[in-house]
C-alpha cells in the first residue's frame, strides 16, 4: 500500500526505460487496485504485464470493499497474487481460502501467483516442509493435478520479509527444490515448466546469486520494486 497516482506513473515509466531494450525474463507489476488503471495506461503497448495484489473468491455480489476476478480482467490484468504472507498473517486468510482464490483467479483467465512460506518460529521448529506442504495441499485438492499449468508459485520465507534478513542461496534452493518435488510426488503435471519465484528481501546485490540456483526461476520483489533502478537491476539478474 504505497504511493500516489503520480508515484505509480513515475515508477512504471522508469521501469519501461530499460526493460524495453534489455529483457530476457517476463516482467509483471502488481500495483494497488486503485492504481491499476494508471499503470495499465503507462504500460500500454509494452512488454511489461500487470496484475492485482489480491482478489475475492466471489464473482459478484454484496461484498463491500472487495475486488473480483472479472473486475481485474476487465482492466487488462493478466496475473493476481494470492496467499501473500501479509494476507495470511494480518487478515487471517486460511490455506483453504487461498486455494479458493487460486481457483477463482484461473476461472477468469488470470494467472495466480501463489505465495507459500514459513514464519521464523516454524523454521526454528523445523516445520518449514510441513508448513509449505499444508499450504500446497488444499490447492492441489481443489484444482487437480493439471491445475498448476497456468500458475506461478512464490516462496516467501516470512522471516526474511522486511527484516533485512535473506535466505542464503542454498536455503532458498532447498525449499524451492522441495516445492517442486512435493508437487511431482502429488502427481501434479508440468512441474518442470512451472515458475517458482523467491520473495524474501531480494535486491540487486543478492539477486544474481539467488537466481543462479537450479530451481529458482525469478523473484517476487517487495520493497526493492519501489525503486525503478533497483528493480531493473534485479530483472537484469534473471538473465
Amino acid at each position: 500500500m504505497h504511493g500516489s497516482r503520480s508515484d505509480a506513473l513515475q515508477l512504471a515509466r522508469g521501469i519501461l526505460e530499460k526493460i524495453e531494450t534489455a529483457r530476457s525474463a517476463e516482467v509483471v507489476v502488481c500495483p494497488p487496485f486503485i492504481l491499476i488503471p494508471a499503470v495499465a495506461e503507462a504500460l500500454s503497448g509494452s512488454v511489461v504485464r500487470f496484475g492485482g495484489q489480491n482478489l475475492d473468491v466471489h464473482d459478484f455480489g454484496a461484498f463491500t470493499g472487495e475486488v473480483s476476478g472479472p473486475m481485474l480482467k476487465d482492466y487488462g490484468c493478466s496475473y493476481v497474487i494470492v496467499g501473500h504472507s501479509e494476507r495470511r498473517a494480518l487478515y487471517g486468510e486460511t490455506n483453504q481460502l487461498v486455494a479458493e482464490k487460486f481457483q477463482a483467479a484461473q476461472r477468469h483467465g488470470l494467472i495466480p501467483i501463489l505465495c507459500v512460506g514459513e514464519t521464523l518460529k516454524q523454521r526454528r521448529d523445523k516445520a518449514t516442509r510441513s508448513t509449505i506442504d499444508g499450504q500446497l495441499a488444499p490447492v492441489i485438492d481443489l484444482v487437480g493435478e493439471e491445475g498448476f499449468r497456468q500458475s506461478v508459485i512464490a516462496y516467501e520465507p516470512v522471516w526474511a520479509i522486511g527484516t533485512g534478513m535473506t535466505a542464503t542461496p542454498d536455503q532458498a534452493q532447498e525449499v524451492h527444490g522441495f516445492i517442486r518435488e512435493t508437487l511431482t510426488g502429488r502427481g501434479v503435471t508440468g512441474v518442470e515448466e512451472l515458475s517458482i519465484l523467491y520473495g524474501g528481501s531480494v535486491k540487486a546485490a543478492n539477486a544474481a546469486q539467488l537466481f543462479e540456483q537450479p530451481d529458482i526461476d525469478g523473484g517476487l520483489i517487495g520493497g526493492a520494486s519501489l525503486n525503478a533502478d533497483e528493480f531493473n537491476s534485479i530483472c537484469q539478474a534473471v538473465q
